[in-house]
């Protein structure tokens, strides 16, 4: 019988028979879906390829310094494409506005990390033990022999680096620092890298963070850590949906803590929540599949309607019961 093609070899094929490519990331994206998108974009405009890379969202200040040629479009509707490329998107919704402007293609690609990915594409590549995007689009690159670039080695290293929170996360794996270190070797530049993305962070979110600090609150003998981000807080503070981006780190990092959940105020009745963990007993992908989202097991989140303490005490309760059958 013969061998089925392995997955590079079939993205690939139909990749290299394709003229005009939309990669497509989700909403609110971060670095390793900005890093991801505008690195394989690189690779294959170096191909001949007409590329355009949409998002519902801009790109955050703290990334565009990784899309010098502002890569990134409006996206439009009626616009055909041989081929769109979903990057870092569990499920066809997060694609948010973008998924309005997809319809004409003749072949749909979805690469992906997250546990929760719901295939929704023509062909998937989902690898959920894969600790980033940034890492399955260097090994597709690698497959097609596609020259990287010092350009597309920034754009890699901050995707894995993001996602690993700086390596540090326990999805980390030896892979991942293989991989790192063929992208500096492939001319990454660490020292412009992590000043962009890691110090030179606006006032703004200084002052959210001190927000953060000032009203935060512990449950559950302090195991369970969390704050709300209300559309007062940003006005007052100046900052923008994105500065919050990393917050829910400072609480995680608290000693007792070992769930902690941000809750941003979208609409009235329309609640993003974010949730971390940092023990490998608890699975917050479980949690967050309660309310119809999804992510990872140490980092997932979900946006949940209804009046915001109703979401608040659904969200407390699902957590105590996990922490409950993990009896921790």
């Amino acid at each position: 019988m013969k061998a089925r093609p392995k997955i590079t070899d079939r993205l690939l094929e139909v990749i290299n028979a394709s003229q005009s490519v939309c990669i497509a990331g989700h909403v609110r994206p971060d670095g390793d879906c900005i890093g991801s998108q505008i690195g394989l974009a690189l690779a294959l405009q170096a191909q001949g390829k007409r590329v355009s890379c949409w998002n519902e969202d801009a790109v955050p200040a703290k990334l565009a310094f990784l899309d010098p040629k502002e890569l990134f479009q409006s996206p439009r509707r009626g616009q055909k494409f041989d081929c769109v490329i979903a990057l870092d998107c569990a499920s066809f919704e997060r694609l948010g506005k973008v998924g309005q402007c997809i319809q004409e293609r003749k072949h749909f690609i979805n690469i992906d990390h997250h546990q929760s990915n719901t295939r929704y594409a023509d062909l998937n590549w989902i690898s959920d033990d894969t600790p980033s995007t940034g890492e399955l689009i260097f090994t597709l690159l690698q497959a097609a022999r596609w020259k990287i670039t010092p350009a597309i080695a920034d754009c890699l290293f901050t995707a894995v680096s993001t996602d690993t929170g700086s390596f540090q996360y326990a999805s980390t794996r030896q892979s991942t620092f293989n991989i790192a270190g063929q992208l500096v070797k492939r001319g990454a530049n660490l020292a412009r890298i992590c000043q962009e993305v890691y110090q030179s962070y606006p006032l703004s979110r200084a002052r959210l963070l001190k927000h953060v600090y000032t009203h935060f609150r512990l449950t559950h003998q302090n195991q369970i850590a969390y704050f709300w981000l209300r559309k007062a807080a940003f006005a007052r503070t100046g900052a923008e949906s994105n500065d919050s981006e990393g917050l829910i780190d400072h609480i995680r990092a608290i000693q007792p803590v070992v769930v902690a959940c941000v809750f941003e105020e979208l609409e009235p009745e329309l609640t993003r929540i974010s949730l971390r963990a940092k023990s490998s007993e608890i699975n917050v992908n479980e949690i967050a599949a309660q309310f119809g989202g999804g992510g990872h097991t140490a980092a997932a989140g979900a946006r949940v309607v209804g009046p915001p303490l109703t979401v608040q005490r659904r969200v407390i309760v699902a957590i105590k019961k996990a922490l409950q059958r993990a009896k921790i």
